[in-house]
């Protein structure tokens, strides 16, 4: 079996480890319209330019769940992709700048808190804090997330040779 590990084994995020993610990701109107009608969120804010206009933004939002959605998925490759074993939550969740379509995003994780499970072997639980800033650094999403992380397996043993009892 071909290993797709590109993400960290639990035993490589000891709390206080921090990662400036690589991947930048500018928001399209396209994104944010498919994102909001495929959730079924009929918000005018969203999808209405006219009636954005007429709010304290003047123009449409970014659906704040795509943006947090992203602000995890740009995280992935460098941290947890194919050491998952499962997503277990969000806490302290927040947006505390607007965010438009033509903004461009990049993000900063920091491993806040870290412990082996206690009820399943092979695995810890992480607990990640992902901060999302626009292009002019500016915060515009913050969220504490915990993941399950598989520990890194024991080498296998070596095949005894042919013939060898």
């Amino acid at each position: 079996m071909t290993d797709r590990r590109m993400g960290m084994w639990y035993e490589e995020l000891p709390v206080g480890t921090r990662v400036e993610h690589a991947i930048r990701r500018t928001l399209t109107e396209t994104d944010n319209v498919l994102f909001t009608t495929m959730s079924m969120n009929p918000q005018p804010l969203h999808l209405d330019a006219e009636f954005a206009a007429g709010t304290q933004f003047g123009r449409p939002l970014v659906n704040s769940l795509f943006t947090l959605a992203l602000t995890v998925g740009i995280s992935v490759p460098e941290l947890t992709l194919g050491t998952t074993v499962a997503n277990l939550g969000f806490s302290e969740v927040t947006f505390p700048g607007p965010v438009f379509t033509g903004d461009t995003l990049h993000v900063a994780s920091e491993v806040i808190a870290a412990r082996l499970s206690a009820s399943r072997p092979g695995v810890g639980i992480v607990t990640f804090r992902h901060v999302a800033r626009n292009q002019r650094d500016e915060v515009v999403c913050s969220a504490d997330r915990q993941a399950m992380i598989r520990c890194r397996p024991e080498p296998a043993s070596p095949e005894p040779p042919e013939g060898a009892a």
